[in-house]
């Protein structure tokens, strides 16, 4: 939890709480239906929450933005971003049934109020958004060929809408087909931790 405070130092006492009922809740929900590594549990916040939060040193959401969580398993990164940005409207989809329990179930146990989770493959999805994000599910143009169709054309935020991804590793060869189209962040810019060494936030306009 003091890793978040010491990168989101402005949180009111609601995020604050909702923010540090996240380990016991997810403890508790990955002994009965695993959402994380068993091993990786207790890296809860680096390597979950504030990776999530990535996202918002790229942009920060204004209110009334609707963004879907593709992938979303337990919750990642839709949930943190969530109570990041209470104004903002997320839609947390994932193919397996259990883990969108779990995200359902904990989004409900913190009062999230600006989260809807369905059950569904991403071609199922008809709704438009501002904005997809997404932690690895796919390549990025496989991504892209899915997510096109639910792409709001209705700007308001300071970047395009699109895609962001959180993704790892070496990119050039995935961000060929859109280079032009394609920005990348190194979240180790924005913070000092280890695992952030090879972490990137990729934004594609659509």
């Amino acid at each position: 939890m003091e890793l978040i405070l010491k990168y989101f130092p402005e949180l009111s006492e609601e995020q604050k709480r909702q923010f540090a009922a996240l380990y016991d809740l997810y403890t508790d929900w990955n002994s009965k239906i695993n959402v994380i590594s068993r091993k990786d549990i207790e890296n809860l916040y680096e390597h979950h929450v504030l990776h999530s939060l990535g996202i918002a040193e790229v942009i920060r959401f204004k209110p009334g933005t609707k963004i879907m969580d593709l992938g979303t398993g337990g919750g990642f990164p839709g949930i943190p971003l969530a109570i990041l940005f209470p104004e903002v409207q997320f839609h947390l989809i994932d193919s397996i049934g259990k883990k969108v329990r779990v995200a359902t179930e904990i989004a409900a146990s913190i009062g999230l109020k600006n989260v809807t989770t369905r059950h569904a493959r991403a071609e199922e999805e008809k709704q438009t958004f501002d904005f997809v994000v997404s932690r690895a599910v796919m390549p990025l143009a496989d991504l892209l060929k899915i997510i096109r169709k639910n792409i709001s054309t209705k700007q308001q935020n300071a970047l395009p809408n699109g895609l962001i991804c959180l993704k790892g590793g070496e990119l050039d060869k995935e961000t060929m087909p859109v280079k032009n189209k394609v920005m990348i962040w190194e979240l180790k810019e924005f913070f000092e931790e280890e695992f952030f060494e090879t972490k990137k936030a990729v934004y594609v306009t659509i």
